[in-house]
């Protein structure tokens, strides 16, 4: 019988604990600057205000920081320690702080929130709902949010993807298979297999268990909305997606707002 999926907060990540040191190697950080250009452009276009300050929710290895923080000044929050110390030897001059995306409140705002694809491992809608609200509650007013997740219910297709690099003497290989179970309609899983070959030569390899969100679009619009937010629906221009109907989820956060700003 297979296992039950898990929640967002039982889930035991491996590739953001013990495995995060061969992060790099998986996704390295030069594969983000096309993407980081086109978020900072969204930014650009859609914020009322000169963005000059972002927050990163679920900011990971640092790696759309570490091409956004020449434009912009990033304060950055992930859950895992073992990828903020990643972040912070990428991103020294960047403020980086442990927290939950779903309920951290640091009594601030920022011009621009970026919630990267780590808004896929929310798999409750009350999950993905108080993410949001983290990012309005940390809007400026005229500034924007942005919202990526890796997949909506109408772009998913189950399947394959192999990658990974070299470096340090070390390599990695993997092999992504996403697939939907049975007993579920707002999730699917990612299971992970890691080959590691370390300094000296030898191999093994790892399992690791993703369970990921996977809602409608209209669904996003709905929370977006309930928050507050000016939704708005943005295609993902990317040259690797260029055909796959990706899309990003923007909230637009009015300049005259009646809740105040924090």
């Amino acid at each position: 019988m297979a296992k039950e999926p898990e929640t967002t907060s039982t889930q035991v990540l491996r590739l953001y604990r013990d495995l995060a040191d061969w992060y790099p190697l998986l996704t390295p950080v030069g594969d983000y600057a096309e993407e980081a250009t086109f978020y900072r452009c969204l930014f650009e276009a859609h914020c009322q205000r000169p963005p000059r300050t972002l927050l990163d929710l679920g900011s990971g290895g640092g790696h759309n920081a570490a091409h956004l923080k020449a434009a912009l000044a990033c304060t950055l929050v992930d859950l895992e320690p073992a990828m903020l110390a990643l972040s912070r030897r990428l991103n020294p001059e960047c403020e980086h702080i442990q927290g939950d995306m779903r309920s951290v409140r640091l009594g601030r705002v920022f011009d621009c929130v970026l919630v990267h694809d780590a808004v896929s491992y929310m798999t409750s809608r009350s999950d993905l709902a108080s993410t949001i609200a983290t990012a309005f509650a940390h809007t400026a007013p005229g500034g924007v949010a942005m919202f990526q997740p890796d997949f909506v219910s109408e772009t998913f297709e189950p399947g394959t993807e192999t990658g990974g690099r070299d470096g340090n003497r070390r390599g990695l290989r993997y092999l992504e298979w996403r697939w939907v179970p049975d007993s579920k309609t707002d999730m699917y899983v990612i299971d992970m297999a890691y080959l590691l070959r370390d300094v000296n030569g030898a191999a093994k390899v790892i399992h690791d268990r993703h369970f990921m969100g996977l809602f409608p679009r209209t669904v996003w619009l709905e929370l977006i909305s309930a928050a507050s937010f000016e939704p708005l629906v943005v295609p993902f221009e990317h040259s690797s997606y260029s055909d796959t109907g990706h899309e990003v989820f923007l909230g637009l956060r009015p300049v005259a707002d009646e809740r105040g700003t924090t």
